[in-house]
């Protein structure tokens, strides 16, 4: 299984609304590295659900549950999406200043690329996250 954290601002698509939705396509991607990172994600792999621009929090896990196929709000074939349903609220969201304070997170892609919004993360990273939430 791998581990990603997808980011969405959300007054465009929070995780409330993901929860309400029970499932989405995660669409809007528009540059190749995050692209990529989209068409290496298969069933059960489970992402970090990120709010960027206003409260820059990880709020949530989604599990994908289709992978890539053609993002249906273009034509251009280059560009995919993948469908994700909520996996788990967390019990608190981590802050991205709590992620920058931690020195085991140091590399993490929400800090060397924070302009990207799909980032592959280790098992490592995902569960330091994780055990953050809990405290």
């Amino acid at each position: 299984m791998n581990h990603w954290l997808i980011k969405s601002e959300p007054f465009k698509y929070s995780w409330s609304q993901f929860e309400k939705d029970q499932s989405t396509f995660w669409d809007g991607v528009r540059n190749f590295q995050a692209r990529n990172n989209l068409r290496g994600m298969k069933i059960g792999d489970l992402c970090l659900f990120y709010h960027s621009n206003e409260g820059k929090e990880v709020v949530g896990i989604a599990e994908v549950i289709k992978e890539h196929y053609q993002d249906p709000t273009t034509e251009e074939t280059q560009w995919v999406v993948v469908d994700l349903k909520p996996f788990q609220k967390l019990k608190n969201p981590v802050t991205l200043s709590r992620i920058k304070a931690d020195a085991r997170l140091s590399n993490m892609g929400l800090i060397r690329q924070s302009r990207l919004s799909v980032i592959n993360l280790s098992k490592e990273e995902f569960n330091i996250i994780l055990s953050l939430s809990e405290n």
